[in-house]
């Protein structure tokens, strides 16, 4: 395993999307995002060939240009995303060709979990009515919805699962990774713990986000819990004037029902039968988890999985697997994802 990085058989495009629909967001970030566009093996050699597309976005505190960090013994993933298609639909490993889109929707909070809020602005917008016309106006994709999918992991695998139920017209296929959902499993238990961590600041999570913005970041132990119920309310919960309003009260604990009810409407179990047409219309659903995943990812996992035969959605749309690991070093598995994901649009 080489320690740096190798040649690709394919290519990657560093693009730069300015967006309307991001410019005065609340929090002031960049409207100008970098978005990488992969071109698979025989692209330029095939002037007249189209290609179906897969988007990739990320957990929560990704941003676009970590894809291409090296861990030990481990290549990223746009190297072995290459690879499958290096090895083509030849080799139990290999995938039919695609062009691979990979999104930034990073946010001062660190994530915005590609919705719109009045708390970090149009990401989901952004994402379906901006990126996508992007990629398909520059690159020779296949413009449907049956030849587009999308895959993440974590609040990238949230992301994956809400976005065909919302654009159904763009999205035909998804995976997702350890997504997040069956919210009272994977977000409650997280909410005792903040309350002991905001003692120190008097229950006031802005005084917390005070000081964490004017020290080095994750320098002490409540940084990352904090960010994380910050963060995700200002994505599901924020009031109109863009404040976050967290779904529990800081100081007892006691859910504030309101605000809870506003995360339980994106919790993708719950919105299966809400767009229960809209699922019945995919092409392909992949679902997977650790079975010690620190979130509890799993249960929500056969949660998903159970909702959606609920639902109408026939089995053979549907590739579930639980595997032994916890939440975090499980990108081994996005690349047997991209090629199920691949194999999947190129059958019809």
């Amino acid at each position: 395993m080489l320690p740096w990085s190798a040649g690709l058989a394919g290519r990657i495009d560093d693009c730069l999307i300015s967006s309307d629909l991001l410019r005065g967001n609340p929090l002031g970030d960049p409207h100008e995002r970098p978005l990488l566009v992969y071109t698979p093996p025989g692209y330029d050699e095939e002037p007249e060939r189209r290609y179906p597309s897969v988007y990739v976005i990320q957990g929560y505190t990704g941003h676009v240009t970590m894809w291409r960090n090296r861990t030990a013994f481990r290549q990223p993933f746009p190297e072995t995303a290459d690879a499958v298609f290096a090895r083509g639909r030849s080799d139990s490993g290999g995938a039919p060709p695609a062009i691979v889109v990979y999104v930034d929707a990073w946010t001062a909070y660190g994530g915005s979990q590609f919705v719109d809020s009045p708390g970090t602005g149009r990401y989901h917008s952004y994402l379906c009515d901006e990126v996508v016309p992007f990629v398909d106006a520059r690159y020779r994709t296949i413009g449907d919805a049956a030849h587009r999918a999308i895959m993440g992991k974590s609040s990238g695998g949230f992301g994956a699962m809400i976005t065909p139920m919302l654009r159904p017209d763009l999205f035909g296929l998804l995976a997702t990774h350890a997504g997040d959902s069956l919210y009272e499993a994977s977000y409650i238990p997280a909410f005792p713990g903040a309350v002991r961590l905001l003692r120190g600041y008097d229950g006031d999570i802005f005084r917390w986000w005070a000081d964490f913005r004017s020290r080095v970041s994750f320098t002490k132990p409540e940084d990352h819990d904090l960010l994380l119920v910050l963060g995700i309310a200002a994505c599901f919960s924020a009031d109109d004037d863009g404040t976050p309003v967290l779904p529990f009260d800081p100081v007892t604990g006691v859910l504030r029902p309101e605000a809870w009810q506003r995360w339980l409407d994106w919790d993708p179990v719950r919105m299966v039968p809400r767009y229960a047409e809209a699922l019945r219309g995919l092409r392909g659903i992949w679902i997977d988890a650790g079975t010690r995943d620190d979130f509890y990812l799993d249960i929500g996992a056969e949660a998903f999985r159970a909702a959606l035969r609920e639902a109408g959605v026939a089995d053979d749309a549907i590739r579930f697997e639980l595997f032994d690991a916890k939440h975090g070093g499980i990108d081994y598995r996005y690349p047997l994802s991209l090629a199920w994901l691949c194999r999947r649009m190129a059958a019809g």
